[in-house]
Formats: structure tokens, sequence, C-alpha cells
């Protein structure tokens, strides 16, 4: 299986039980994942981010055996956004990006956000947006968290189709009403925040099973609960092959 929300690093407001590379890739590995897309949980609060980018990078050669796959982190309200874009993919060789428009204080509608998107779709980049980090009831009491509206990737999306987009964490502002955003065709999403039983099948029912990744949110989540939701959801081989491993080959490799 191929996980495609995890992250490495330490959570700023507390210690959590697989924030260890070597931890987390025994975990992930015990349960039949084979490759982890990750970021870096110093770009939350960073502003080098350049500097997160070079740890990222470095973390993912040493640890891991092969499974960790790095995104580095985009921050478009920095000067230096773009050298940070290229950098990611011409020095690091990364095959995509993760954005954290919530904690970086942006929307998803200021101008500089369709820049950074045409930039990512022009050098074939994976865009994935973290719609939120933590469930909003338990984040620190200082933190100052706007939510983040997705309407604007919706045009987004529309006007540069050879964008690949994906959203994280995105269940709780979904909902049951997905469409609303992944109408377009063109926006995948992973499984780590959908709740409820039976949450994948109607998934599945709504938007069809060619955008929906496999993600467990590790280490912030317990990854066996992403695995939970496979085995209790109705999943033909097709189906189960396509979310765990074949959509996100083919998200990644265009």
């Amino acid at each position: 299986m191929i996980d495609t929300n995890a992250s490495l690093g330490h959570w700023p407001f507390r210690r959590l039980p697989l924030d260890d590379p070597r931890s987390l890739a025994r975990r992930l590995r015990s349960l039949g994942i084979e490759r982890a897309w990750v970021g870096h949980l110093d770009a939350l609060l960073h502003r080098d981010i350049a500097a997160v980018n070079v740890r990222l990078s470095e973390m993912c050669e040493r640890f891991g055996d092969g499974l960790y796959l790095p995104f580095g982190a985009i921050n478009p309200t920095l000067p230096d956004w773009s050298e940070d874009l290229r950098r990611c993919q011409e020095v690091h060789r990364m095959p995509g990006i993760r954005l954290h428009p919530d904690l970086h204080g942006y929307a998803l509608s200021d101008p500089v956000v369709a820049e950074l998107l045409a930039a990512a779709a022009t050098r074939s980049l994976v865009v994935q947006i973290a719609v939120q980090m933590e469930d909003p009831r338990t984040k620190h009491p200082r933190l100052e968290l706007t939510l983040v509206d997705l309407d604007p990737v919706i045009d987004l999306a529309a006007k540069l189709p050879q964008l690949r987009l994906m959203l994280l964490n995105a269940g709780r502002i979904l909902g049951l009403n997905p469409k609303r955003v992944l109408g377009s065709g063109s926006i995948s999403i992973e499984i780590a925040s959908m709740e409820g039983v039976g949450a994948i099948d109607r998934l599945i029912e709504n938007l069809g099973s060619d955008r929906i990744h496999f993600g467990t949110h590790a280490p912030l989540f317990v990854p066996e609960s992403a695995v939970l939701k496979l085995r209790e959801s109705v999943l033909d081989a097709d189906s189960r092959q396509a979310l765990t491993q074949g959509n996100a080959l083919r998200l990644i490799q265009g």
C-alpha cells in the first residue's frame, strides 16, 4: 500500500508515540505499507522553509530504507517561495509539495495561490493541500486558525487541467457532500479523516474509486485507523487496488 498522508518530525504541541522515523517506519511496514508520502512537521511553524525541506530530504534518505518519499513545504506568503519550489524539484528531487494555508495564514483565494498552483502544474508536481492538521476541538488555545475555504480551488482546478491536486484531512469539511468540491473531476482526496461506518463506501458511491487514496495522517493518527477503514468497507479487488496503490502511482507519474 501507499500512504499518501504521513509526516516526519515532532508535532509542535506534544510528543506523539510514532514521532521517531524508525518507529514510524516499523509500524507502517508492519501494516503492509510499502511507501509513504511525507512532509515535515517543522514546516507548520518554522519560517525557514528551505532548511525544513533540506532536513526532510535528509531524513527520507537516512531512515525507512526507501519507505519515505519527501513532499516539501511551500509557504507562498514568504518572498522566496518560487525558489523553494525550484529547489524541491531540482535539488531534492521531490515529486510534490504540501501546503498549509491555515497555519501559514493565507486564503486559497489569494492570487499568489493561483500563481503557485500554475507553477507547480508547469513542473508536473503533485500539490497536497492540508486542509487541517488537527481537530479544532483539540488545538492549542493560543492558536488562532481560520477554517480553509475550499471553493477557490474548484475554479483553479478547472483552469489548470494539468494540475495534480490532492486534499489532505478534508473529511470534516467535505462532510456528506464531497461532490461540492470534488465534482470538478481533477481533485483527489485521501481517507485519513473520513469518519463513520461505511465512509469509504459512501465516497466511492459519490465519486467512483479513481480519485480516492489511502492515507493515515500518521503520526498524528494511529495508522491502524486507516487500515481498519479499508477492512470494514465492501470493496471489490479493483477498487481496493486503485485506492491503496494504483491511484497514487497514476497521480505521481502523470
